[in-house]
């Protein structure tokens, strides 16, 4: 979906359903940490706000985006989460690498949406400079990290 057309922080309040008894899992990556930090900063307040408590947010960092899949992986095989939210940053560079992470996470997380029994969230940003990135971690366009905790509540009551 273009950002520029849909702001990622705003949604319809009265859609999202009650958090206060859900488990969430977050995987979040430390490779570009000023952005992943905001995607989590704004996933967690927003879990918050509708009801989950701290005790029910468990967060894991892992080094890279393309570790994300492990690490929502491993998540996914704990029976007390509802969904799991991965966080990450990949902006394009001079070299291939790119187009490489951004389809193995891509395809990574989508399988374990086809073979797990709980959501898994994708909250992977793939952007072409820093400034895209910012504007999507809390910037003019919202903040990805609430997208994906409203999607996650959304999904966790499917």
């Amino acid at each position: 979906m273009a950002t520029e057309l849909h702001h990622l922080s705003e949604y319809d309040e009265t859609s999202v359903p009650d958090a206060s008894n859900m488990c969430f899992g977050i995987v979040v990556s430390e490779w570009n940490k000023e952005i992943t930090g905001a995607l989590l900063k704004g996933a967690v307040s927003t879990l918050q706000r509708h009801g989950a408590i701290p005790e029910n947010i468990h967060v894991k960092r892992v080094p890279g985006s393309f570790e994300l899949i492990y690490g929502a992986h491993q998540m996914s095989r704990n029976d007390g989460y509802d969904a799991i939210i991965v966080l990450g940053s990949v902006i394009r560079g001079e070299t291939p690498h790119f187009d490489y992470i951004c389809s193995g996470v891509t395809y990574g997380i989508a399988r374990l949406n086809a073979t797990s029994a709980i959501p898994v969230i994708f909250g992977l940003l793939t952007t072409n400079d820093l400034q895209q990135a910012k504007d999507r971690s809390g910037g003019k366009l919202g903040n990805k990290g609430d997208e994906c905790a409203i999607d996650a509540i959304k999904m966790a009551k499917f």
